[in-house]
């Protein structure tokens, strides 16, 4: 299969990606936990996004850094329609700078890492753009430094107990979400690379690759 073909394949897998996870987001994730609600912490959306994370991880091994590129873009244009369309514009204007900026490390990471051990690239790659990815996303999201973009969910900015349950240390709820939501991105970090494993053998660079 020609590269232009494969990569034009890639980029429809990460438009689906982010787009079921720009759907999935909507619903929590229902069920108890040691007395934590992960209905108040997690939705179905935090399972779906790090295949993002695979995608882009793929593309880079297989065509390299200019391609994953062209993929990355793609899943942000897709975003980012979908994010002005079922939601305000600040939390549009979150999810998109949080894609872009957490792919684009990735891609970056794993370019320099791609020569050493198999799993460092993709793993060190995935681990930092998902907590970039989250910090970006959160903050701009919900923190009270950003209501230049749009106007603050007091909700949000509501101070409560870590978790819901942790009543010595008290945070905005917004930062739970966030604490939440990034132990499973980077919990699946780890899980991601028993399918990047079992491709990266079928999937070989086409050519030697440049940044």
């Amino acid at each position: 299969m020609r590269q232009s073909q494969s990569v034009i394949i890639y980029s429809l897998l990460m438009a689906g990606v982010v787009l079921a996870s720009n759907i999935l987001v909507q619903y929590p994730v229902q069920g108890m936990v040691y007395g934590i609600s992960l209905a108040d912490l997690l939705t179905w959306g935090a399972f779906t996004y790090p295949l993002a994370f695979l995608v882009n991880d793929l593309t880079n091994r297989q065509f390299g850094p200019t391609a994953a590129r062209k993929v990355v873009v793609a899943g942000f244009v897709v975003g980012v329609a979908f994010s002005f369309y079922a939601s305000v514009p600040r939390i549009a204007i979150a999810s998109g700078t949080a894609f872009l900026v957490g792919q684009f490390l990735d891609i970056t990471l794993f370019n320099r890492l791609r020569r050493q051990s198999w799993w460092k690239a993709p793993l060190v790659g995935s681990l930092f753009g998902s907590i970039l990815d989250t910090v970006l996303f959160f903050s701009i999201s919900f923190a009270a430094i950003f209501a230049f973009i749009g106007a603050n969910d007091e909700f949000a900015l509501g101070i409560a107990p870590l978790f819901g349950v942790f009543s010595f240390m008290e945070v905005p709820r917004w930062v739970s979400w966030a604490l939440g939501d990034l132990s499973v991105k980077l919990i699946f970090s780890l899980v991601m690379l028993l399918p990047y494993g079992a491709l990266m053998t079928w999937l070989r660079p086409m050519r030697p690759v440049n940044a």
